[in-house]
């Protein structure tokens, strides 16, 4: 979420509506089966072998921390066995790094953006790499497949 350097209770809500363990990132942190991370306030997250990276760099589409060095770093170090998926919001974050995603073999999704509140990110993803546009239903059962396969990062 673009949240910049706001608070954010994103893992607390995560966690009251999920069965895995949810908990802001932290720079060195090992990536961990049934975890799921989010990036902190005013940080970017990449993610590398086995372990995420923060960082305070240059906002990306006005945003840190933004989905594009996210996506860019997932798809670069894990390839097929990422998911990237865009909903709905604001601006063009998300399609650079929808393609990446797909030019390593993952697969990319985004939410079909007559269902989106803001449908600017679902679009600009669209016009980029031309995604799979999906319900938000169809999206749930994708990833609930692709976990269930072992493949994701």
């Amino acid at each position: 979420m673009h949240i910049g350097p706001h608070p954010s209770i994103l893992p607390e809500i995560l966690n009251n509506s999920g069965q895995h363990l949810v908990t802001f990132a932290q720079d060195g942190t090992t990536i961990e089966a049934g975890h799921i991370y989010v990036a902190p306030p005013d940080h970017h997250m990449f993610l590398r072998p086995d372990c995420i990276r923060l960082g305070q760099g240059p906002k990306v589409h006005y945003a840190r921390p933004a989905a594009d060095p996210l996506f860019i770093s997932a798809a670069e170090t894990y390839g097929h066995r990422v998911m990237g998926i865009v909903l709905s919001g604001g601006d063009g974050d998300g399609a650079a790094g929808l393609r990446a995603v797909s030019e390593h073999g993952g697969i990319a999704l985004v939410q079909n953006p007559d269902e989106a509140v803001v449908p600017s990110m679902p679009i600009a993803a669209i016009l980029a790499d031309h995604p799979d546009a999906c319900s938000v239903e169809e999206i749930c059962r994708r990833v609930l497949a692709f976990c269930s396969h072992d493949t994701a990062v």
